[in-house]
Order: structure tokens, then C-alpha cells, then sequence
């Protein structure tokens, strides 16, 4: 990259870390603040406030600085991080009753999809070739197309009966919501761009070597993400299966295995 771009990114993550450490903190420390909430949905809220706080924001702070000192890396993972945060505002400004951070919501969504969105486009320009690494591209495109084929049967497990009985989701009752707006991400958006990303690695084309780093940056979030609020949910007295977390912890450690693979073995070089 050059400085110029280093600079943006940091333009871009501060207000945006700033924001959501400003959301977390109101979240948590005000008591009652997602009273109109089920307990399902409130323990969740409460669950990713504190993610947000103690691990996103620092995950966004150290990559856009790191990636401001030039390593490449960092700005790969970077484009992860805002990514989830991206995912993660969606749910915020859809899925939690109109309150004080409306408008705070709106703006780190905002912040977040037009940080994808420069990361995509600097990719656009950089005219980069993607070398070697054929043994971790196969294996991680052929762990995105299960991932994404495992995820599309555990949600239409759910969706297509209800749909069929035109009754409602158990996810979507407990948590008192007119949709779940995670499987509405999943199934429209993130999903099938893990994998279609899961194909572009296996034929070698850039845009998959592109995504890939991105998308194992959010699985690890994602991952710890639905661990931890598992453990939170349970705390707060919601019946959940803490199995969960353990299947989640080793999902983590499998795509943190994956992207120390991917970064070693992946050759990133300018193309002339």
C-alpha cells in the first residue's frame, strides 16, 4: 500500500474504534439498557458488547496500525475486522429495539461497510499476483465449501420446516425478533461468498486469494464470537448448550492453523 492508503485506514478505524468502544461501554454499563429485549436476546446484547469491547476493538485498533507500518498482513486481516463489524452493525440497527445509539449504530455501520468497501476497492488497484501455496489454497477452498454447505443445512434445518408449517423459528421466538437477521446475512450474503471463494481457490483465481485471508480473519471472531456468548447466555440463565462453545473453540483453532498456513506458504508480489 502506499502511505497515502496507510493514512486512510487509520482515518477510517479510529472514530469507528472509538464508537464502538462509546456503544459497548453504554451497553454494558447502563443498567437495564436492553430492557425491551427477550432475556435470550438481551444476554446476546449484552454478550456482544462486551466482545466488541474487549476483543474487536483492539483486533481493529492493532491491524490498521500495524497495517499503516506496511505489513501487508495486518491490512488483509484489517479488511476481516471490519467486516464482522460490518456483519455484527447490521444486527445492531435491525435486530435490537430502537434506543439512545440509534444513531451511533448507524454511523459504525456505516464506517464499517465503507472501510470494506476501500479495502476491496485498494485491492482493485493494486495489480498484485497471488504465487505458491497450491497445497493451503486447496485445503482452505475445500474447508470454505464445507463450511458454507454445513451452514446452509443447519439454518434451512430450521427455516424450510417452519416455512413449510408456517409457524416461527425457534431461534427467532426466543429471541423475540420478527426474522434472525443472522440467517438472513448468512443465507443471502456471507454464505455463498465463502463459497464461491471456496471455488476461486481451487482455480486459482485472485479474487479468491483475495477473500480468503478476510474471511478466515471473521471466522475466528465469529467463532470466539458465538463461543463466548454461549458462556454469556448461560450465565444469564438462558438454556444453551455449552458443546457449543466447544465446537467453536475448535473451529477457531482450525482457521487460526489455516491462516498462519495461508500467510507462510501464500507469495504476494507486484505484478510488473
Amino acid at each position: 500500500m502506499e502511505k497515502e492508503h496507510d493514512k486512510i485506514v487509520l482515518l477510517l478505524s479510529f472514530p469507528l474504534a472509538a464508537l464502538v468502544i462509546a456503544a459497548s461501554c453504554v451497553g454494558l454499563f447502563t443498567p437495564d439498557f436492553y430492557a425491551a429485549e427477550t432475556l435470550n436476546w438481551q444476554a446476546q446484547s449484552v454478550g456482544q458488547d462486551l466482545i466488541d469491547l474487549v476483543l474487536i476493538t483492539p483486533c481493529l485498533l492493532i491491524t490498521s496500525i500495524l497495517a499503516y507500518r506496511n505489513y501487508r498482513a495486518a491490512f488483509l486481516m484489517w479488511g476481516g475486522v471490519v467486516l464482522y463489524l460490518t456483519y455484527t452493525f447490521v444486527l445492531y440497527c435491525f435486530d435490537v429495539h430502537f434506543n439512545e445509539l440509534f444513531i451511533v449504530y448507524c454511523l459504525c455501520l456505516g464506517l464499517s461497510f465503507y472501510s470494506l468497501v476501500y479495502f476491496l476497492f485498494t485491492q482493485s488497484k493494486q495489480n498484485i499476483i497471488y504465487a505458491g501455496g497450491e497445497p493451503a489454497t486447496r485445503v482452505i477452498g475445500i474447508y470454505f465449501i464445507i463450511i458454507a454447505m454445513l451452514f446452509y443445512f443447519l439454518w434451512l434445518a430450521e427455516v424450510v420446516p417452519a416455512s413449510i408449517q408456517n409457524t416461527i423459528p425457534k431461534s427467532v421466538a426466543e429471541a423475540g425478533l420478527f426474522t434472525n437477521g443472522v440467517q438472513v446475512l448468512d443465507l443471502a450474503i456471507i454464505l455463498p461468498a465463502i463459497f464461491i471463494t471456496g471455488i476461486f481457490l481451487l482455480k486459482r483465481i485472485s479474487l479468491g486469494f483475495i477473500l480468503a485471508p478476510i474471511i478466515l480473519t471473521f471466522f475466528i471472531l465469529m467463532d470466539i464470537t458465538i463461543g463466548a456468548l454461549a458462556v454469556v447466555m448461560k450465565v444469564k440463565g438462558v438454556e444453551v448448550d455449552l458443546m457449543l462453545t466447544v465446537i467453536m473453540s475448535v473451529l477457531t483453532l482450525v482457521s487460526v492453523s489455516f491462516l498462519i498456513w495461508y500467510f507462510k506458504d501464500v507469495k504476494i508480489e507486484s505484478r510488473l
